[in-house]
Order: structure tokens, then sequence, then C-alpha cells
């Protein structure tokens, strides 16, 4: 069963008509034979929403009564066991009554939408959770009814209901939306002109947004990189260098000629790391630029026209902003600059402007080197040396040799280290090794020799044809290698979309461990997942790694964006413009880890609740029943016996005294195992570790049944197990005696232990019509009742602290069916000891071979299976002392075994 779709329809204010058009869609869909219901409409008591109710189907509300008044809800299950195709549910963001199913009336429609039901619901623009402080900032008053903004953002279609200011007064002063007394109030207070206006245009800008988000959705998903002038986005290209402040604010009056432009300001590097840039002029910039409502991006590209028009295409952009360029005249002689090559492909979906300011034609410094680039600054240091001092090192070996080669051959030397210069150092050192060895050819090789001349012209032919070969070697050689870079690139790049997907779909990755692969991914310093909960509240780190992560997305080297309040940032150095569709994959995905690991934290808490408020309703039944009914015997043995009319017998007076005293002893094994299930419960169990025989406690632990329901068989072979004796007492008895409960009458309940390994298991056999495999984990939990247990017969924590103890003393208690029918709780202790008493070590399985096998591991017990027990056991099991032990109705109450 899929999801139900949600419709809203958002208004600026109350009266719009949201609620108006809600009801229409209903009757629309009614009347083309749809299965539609009313689960909740308020009308408010005005007249035309409540006709529009008329002819549809209403789900009856469910009456809830809070602090002595009566109210009406919307009732989940009764429109889930209605189960129609769509459901009308007004007011989104209301807060239900106390004792509702959920707190909000989105988390009802939550559930609806999880049935698979449609729903078409109402919300205004002052609800959104987001909004509160400015709304608070418009009217003065504060939302208390509020609704997460991903609840409407994941909405499959959001209807703005529009209405201008003026008309909404006059509907107000026509009585169409409060009573005639709240007119006058309201008109001049929250629906003041200035108040509409300002929430209407917060709802005008949600829904472009929203719309906005639903564009670049489908852009992506059909692959359009031609730009849609849907709305205007001005892209201003800085350098680094002073004019950029004038780009800035000429963009922003660009910007403000125009509702709802944008402006994203980008400063992109060369990826080799050559940049005159100032970083204190970029970081003015930035604070300018953001300063005036825009946003700072920092990308790297080989290739600078092409890398802007890839972020402006990226982006949606319509207009690019670039400055004159600083360059003097005969530095065009390099090329057309920056600012034409865009314009001449920007293509006719970009207008580019070009700005004038001071610095043009004023010149600009060369590039200076500030990274090793793609190469790497070894290699690139390599390839000058190889081209440039190799050769003078060769013309030095050649000319001092006694023959002489030949000037072919001595071109193809040169030749090889201009090969050898462009493989490690890439072009430019390769046409300064062809250039140089040139010359070197032409002054110690060719006649005349050392002169810078030549006479014969087939010699000219060929030192230019090796110039020729040098050069285009070296240009086929640096093609490659980019080419082979560009290709592991890619290859990098699908490995890591191929296994981010692969996590994905597995639901895999830690969100610490997602950003520690996005640090080691892009050689980052530090990265960090930053959000807040509003545009006015600080940024939060929700997980970081690395030393020192930014604090805020402006103080990073990277920040992606990944919705209004969440962002990732990286510290270390700046990202090629390439990069950003990768790291921008890895933030969706940390996006998505956070929410899974909020919604798994959500899930075990509300677990943890509903497994609390299960255990107080279960203690309530218990101490209203079952400490009551020893109670009633108590009480009404006392009155009987202080009864003046009445002249009891001796022997009457003992059965009074005993019921009274069993009563007590039943008193106090609830309220012990109680106790002992809080201790639980609150993790105060503090067991005393030691070292002690097990034939020391298991008898002790018997003296709460009959003398001859239990045959003992614990070898005084045994190693001593490390357990603290209190609760193993405790843990034995309560087993014990759930075992005796549900034996045949004649039917002993055989305790028996053995040596395995480092551990001693302790099982405690019986006969009884034994447990389910599916409820054989369920008998363990308390306040459980299974089947046709009698009721009044515990509480049902017997087993439940059972294992608890067992569980705080580092061991396990488990069920298993006994051979033949019947049930085996297998208590597993650790041994102090591995070896055995008496120096007889244990067999190559780790099991103790000298004691006995026992029946339930040869084969299973006979049904006259009534050996009685060993003569050094068969003395009287009940200490002087008793100690109560606890009822333990789970399997008593877990009905037949």
């Amino acid at each position: 069963m899929g999801r139900g779709r949600l419709r809203i329809y958002l208004g600026a204010a109350p009266g719009v008509g949201k609620t108006y058009a809600m009801l229409s869609e209903g009757h629309r869909r009614v009347e083309r034979g749809g299965d539609c219901v009313v689960g909740f409409v308020e009308h408010h008591g005005r007249p035309r929403t409540e006709v529009m109710l008329h002819g549809l189907e209403q789900v009856p509300r469910r009456e809830l009564t809070h602090r002595g008044a009566s109210f009406t809800e919307m009732d989940v299950d009764a429109v889930l066991a209605r189960r129609p195709a769509v459901a009308l549910v007004d007011e989104l963001a209301h807060t239900n009554v106390p004792g509702s199913r959920n707190a909000k009336r989105w988390q009802d429609v939550e559930e609806l939408l999880r049935a698979g039901i449609d729903v078409v619901t109402t919300v205004n623009i002052q609800h959104l959770e987001s909004l509160g402080d400015v709304v608070e900032t418009i009217t003065g008053v504060r939302q208390r009814e509020t609704v997460p903004d991903e609840v409407v953002r994941r909405a499959d279609q959001v209807e703005l209901v529009d209405m201008s200011p003026q008309a909404l007064r006059r509907r107000m002063a026509h009585g169409n939306i409060y009573q005639p007394d709240k007119v006058d109030a309201a008109l001049s207070n929250y629906f003041r002109p200035g108040n509409l206006t300002a929430l209407r245009e917060l709802a005008l800008l949600w829904v472009a947004d929203r719309a906005d988000e639903y564009l670049q959705q489908y852009r992506g998903e059909h692959g359009i990189r031609s730009t849609w002038q849907a709305r205007e986005r001005i892209v201003v290209g800085l350098t680094g260098g002073p004019e950029g402040r004038t780009l800035i604010r000429r963009a922003s009056r660009m910007a403000a000629k125009g509702s709802g432009s944008e402006i994203l300001a980008v400063y992109i590097a060369r990826s080799d790391g050559l940049t005159s840039a100032s970083p204190k002029e970029l970081a003015v910039q930035r604070t300018l630029v953001e300063d005036l409502g825009g946003t700072f991006h920092h990308v790297i590209g080989d290739n600078v026209p092409e890398a802007l028009l890839a972020f402006a295409r990226g982006v949606n952009a319509t207009q690019i902003v670039l400055g004159s360029s600083r360059r003097k005249s005969w530095q065009y002689v390099l090329g057309p600059g920056v600012g034409a090559t865009v314009a001449r492909d920007s293509g006719p979906d970009l207008d580019v402007h070009i700005v004038t300011h001071e610095e043009a034609a004023k010149g600009r410094g060369l590039p200076v080197a500030r990274s090793a680039g793609r190469l790497g600054r070894p290699r690139i240091v390599a390839g000058w040396v190889v081209g440039v001092v190799f050769p003078v090192l060769l013309c030095l070996l050649l000319t001092h040799i006694s023959t002489d080669p030949g000037l072919a051959n001595d071109m193809l030397l040169f030749l090889g280290l201009t090969v050898a210069a462009a493989l490690l150092g890439g072009l430019w050192p390769a046409l300064a090794s062809a250039a140089f060895g040139s010359l070197l050819l032409n002054y110690f090789f060719v006649e005349p020799l050392h002169r810078f001349t030549i006479s014969d012209a087939r010699n000219i032919m060929a030192i230019s044809v090796f110039f020729g070969v040098a050069v285009s070697v070296a240009s086929v050689v640096d093609l490659a290698a980019r080419r082979t870079h560009q290709a592991a690139r890619l290859r990098a790049e699908s490995e890591i979309l191929s296994t981010l997907a692969g996590s994905v779909l597995r639901g895999e990755t830690a969100l610490d461990a997602l950003l520690e692969r996005v640090r080691e991914t892009f050689a980052m310093e530090s990265v960090a997942l930053l959000e807040r909960a509003g545009e006015r509240e600080p940024w939060t780190r929700a997980g970081s790694v690395g030393p020192a992560p930014a604090a805020r997305p402006e103080d990073a080297d990277v920040d992606m964006p990944i919705a209004d309040h969440m962002a990732l940032a990286l510290s270390g150095r700046v990202l090629p413009a390439e990069d950003r569709r990768v790291l921008g994959a890895f933030a969706a995905q940390a996006a998505v880890v956070l929410d899974r690991q909020r919604l798994v934290g959500e899930a075990e808490e509300a677990r943890r609740l509903a497994e609390g408020n299960r255990i107080r309703t279960a203690l309530l039944a218990a101490v209203s029943h079952d400490l009551r009914t020893p109670l009633a015997s108590i009480k009404a043995s006392v009155s009987s016996l202080r009864s003046d009319d009445v002249d009891w017998s001796e022997e009457d007076r003992a059965e009074l005294l005993e019921g009274i005293e069993d009563g007590a002893d039943r008193l106090d094994h609830l309220v012990g195992n109680l106790l002992d299930m809080s201790r639980l419960q609150t993790g105060t169990v503090t067991p005393l570790i030691r070292e002690i025989d097990l034939d020391e406690v298991v008898p002790m632990a018997l003296g709460g049944v009959p003398e001859d329901s239990v045959e003992l068989d614990v070898p005084e072979t045994l190693p001593m197990v490390r357990v603290d004796p209190g609760l193993l007492e405790r843990t034995v008895a309560n087993v014990v005696e759930n075992a005796v409960k549900y034996s045949p009458r004649g039917r002993r309940v055989l305790v028996a232990a053995s040596h395995l390994g480092d551990r001693v298991e302790l099982r405690v056999v019986d006969r009884g019509p034994g447990v389910p495999d599916e409820a054989k984990d369920r008998i363990f939990a308390p306040f459980q009742r299974h089947g046709d247990a009698p009721r009044g017969a515990g509480v049902g924590l017997g087993l439940a602290v059972a294992r608890g103890f067992a569980e705080a003393m580092g061991g396990t208690l488990a069920a298993e069916d006994t051979p033949g029918g019947g049930l085996t709780m297998v208590l597993t202790l650790r041994a102090a000891d591995r070896a055995l008493p008496g120096g007889t070590p244990p067999g190559p399985d780790g099991v103790d071979h000298t004691e006995p096998l026992r029946p339930d591991h040869t084969e299973p017990l006979r049904p006259d299976h009534t050996e009685p027990l060993r003569p050094e056991r068969t003395g009287d099991l009940r200490p002087e002392r008793q100690q109560p032990t606890g009822d333990l109705p789970e399997r008593q109450k877990a009905g037949p075994q």
C-alpha cells in the first residue's frame, strides 16, 4: 500500500477562503465519482462555509473532556476504519485536546497518509514554524500553534489561496469572517492593511520558493541545461581585484528593479593555483554581497569562462555581470579575455553586462604561483629541469665525444628531452625545451658553428621540422596526460557516487563516518554539518570531523547549502567547480543520515515511553487486583479472629492464622518483585560479584517449593562461579517456583548443572505443557500474561526479574523445549576457573566428563522418571530462615506451556 498524497491550501491570513476552496475541491471529487469524506472541518459560524458541508459525508468526531469542558476532535480511528480515498482535514497546525491520539493535527494527517489515504488540508502562512519570529515582528502576536516547515514542503501540491488586503478587510467588515462584536477589534489590530500586506508577501514568496524547487527538480530530472528565465538571477563574476565592489553594487541596483531577483557572486580560480586575488579583498566582497542579500561562491576551474558559464547555467541564472578587463592593450595578444569569451559563448539565454570601472586597462600583474597545480610542484620543477638544464648537459656531451653522430641523431636526442619534459611538467616546459633545443642545435651543430646563422637551406628545413615536431609531440603528450587525468577523475567520481548510492539504498553509514568520507574524498582538514532553527538563530554543529571545524558557513573554505537552515561546511582548500556536483550528493546524503538518526532516536524514545506506559498500566492493574486479593484475605481472617460472637476452636484459629501468614508471604513476594523490577528498569542493580560454589546457593533457593517437588543434580566437581549469591538465589528461586507450578502432579522438576568450557549451565527441566517458540522470549517480559493463564496468580514479574538479575551478573537465561515435552530454563553463568576441583581436567570438548550424563543431554526423560534425590542431597531443603522468592506468574500467566 502506497503513501497517500497531500494537498495543502495555503493562505496569508484567516478568512481568505482556504476552507471554502478545500470543500469546493471535495465537491468536485464527489461529482467525479470519487470517495471523499470530511474528517474535520470547522466552519466557525461562517454561513457560506457551513453550506459547503452539505452533500459531503462527515465522519463523526470524537468527544473529549478537558478541565470540565467538552471538546470534539477528529476521530483518526474512525477515518482509518472508513478508509476513504480522500479525507478533508481543516487546520493542519491545530493542537489537539489533551487525551487525543496525537498532540498535533498534522500528526493525525501523517497517520492518514501512511495508511494510503489522500488528504486535502489548510494552513496559514503564519503557522509555519520557521516564520514564527517574523510574524511576531510584523503583527506583534506570537503564534502558539505551528507546523514544521518540512511537513508542508513534503506536500505533493501546495496551492495559494490569495486575496488582497482590501478585499479581506471588506469581508471582515461584512461579518463573513468573525462575529460582529469582534470585527472592530480585528480590523484595528491583526487585520491592519500593513499586517495583511506583509503576510501576503510572505505567502507569495514562500510559494515562489516552492515553485522554484519544483523547477530545479524538473530541470535536473530532464537534463535541461538552457536557462529558463522564470526568475531573475544575476551572477557577478569576481577576480579578487578592487573592481569587485563596483560590480556587486551595480548588480544590486539591477536586482532592485525586479522583485524577487537574486545575486550570486562567484570567484573562480584556476585549478593550477595561479591567482592574483587578494584574500583580504575577497573577504570584504563576501561581506558586501551578503549584506546586500546575495550569496558568495568560491569555485575552481581550469578554464575560467567555461567554469563561469557552467556555474551560471547550473543555478539557472539569467544575467552575468563582469567588469571591463584590467589588461593593457598589448596583453590582448594572449587572447580575447574572459569578458569577450563569456559574451561569445553565453548564447541567447544569458545576458552579459560589461561594467566599466576605475581599474579598467590599468594592467594586472602576472599571476603568482601559489600551489603546485594539477601535476604537483615536484613534477613541474622536474619538467623545467629536463626541458632546460638537460639540453645543456646533452650539448656538452655531444660536443666532447670523438665521433659525430650526425645532425639527424642530434635532433632525435633533443626531441627525446622535449617529450620527457612534456611527460613530467606539461606543455610549457616542453615548449621551452623545443625552443631552447632548436637554438642549441643551430649554435653548436649546424654550419657555421657557434653562430645563430644557417648556411645550408636544408638545415633550415631540418631545424624547422624539429621545432614543429617537438611542439606537436609536446602538445599531444600534454593532451594525453590531461585526458588521462580527466578519465581517472570521472572514474573516481563514478565509484564515489556508486558507493554513496549503495549506502543510501542499504540505509548504512553513520553521520560521523559519512563526514569522514567527505573529508577523505576531498582532502579537507575538517568537515561540519551545520544547522539552525531560523534565519536569526545561530548555527550549531549537528556533526563534525577533523580539527577546528567551521562554526558558520561563511567561515569555511567551501560551503554547500542543503536546505533553508542546513549547510555542509568544509575547511582546508577551495574546490573545483566540477567537484561541487559530487559534494552536493554527499551533502544530500548527510541530511538524510541526520534525519534517519533522529528518527531512530525518536522511535527508540517513543518505544521506551510506550513500554513505560505499558508497565505503569500493568502495575496499576496489579496493585488494584493482585495486591488487593491477599489484603482482603488477611483482613477477613483478622476480622474473624477479633469477632466476639464466635468461639473459634484451636483448629479454626490455626487455619485463620495460616491464611494470614500465607497472605503476608504473598504480599511480601509481590512487593519484592515490584521493587526488583523497579531497580532493573532504573539500572540501579549493582551486583557484588564473588566466587562461590553452585551447590551452596541452589539448595537455599528451593525453600519456597514443596520438598518432594524437585530433583537436584548439582555435582560437587563443578568449578566455582563468579556471581552475586543473593541475586543468584533469587534467580534460581523464581525459575524453579515457576517450573513447579506447571509440572504435572507427581512429576518432579529436575534441577541439573554441568560445566561447558568457561561456563556453568544450570538447567531447570519440567514436564508441563511447554511454551510455543514465538512466546519463548515474551514470557521474560514484565507484566506478561499469555494464553489462558489464571488471573490473580501474580503480577507477571518473576521471570523478568530472573533474567534481569542473570544479565546483571554477566550471565544469560533462556527457554528451550524439553525433549519429550515440557520447558527447560537454561541459566548460564561464568565459571571462576577452567580447572575443575580435584585436578580433573575437562575433556577435549570442554565438558566435565566426570559427572554422570544428564537425561536431558542424552535422551528424553522417561515418563516414569521419578528417581529419588541422591543421599547427599536428600536432606531438608528448606532453610530455617525462609527468604521470599516472589511469585512467577509469567508461565502461570502464560497459560499452558
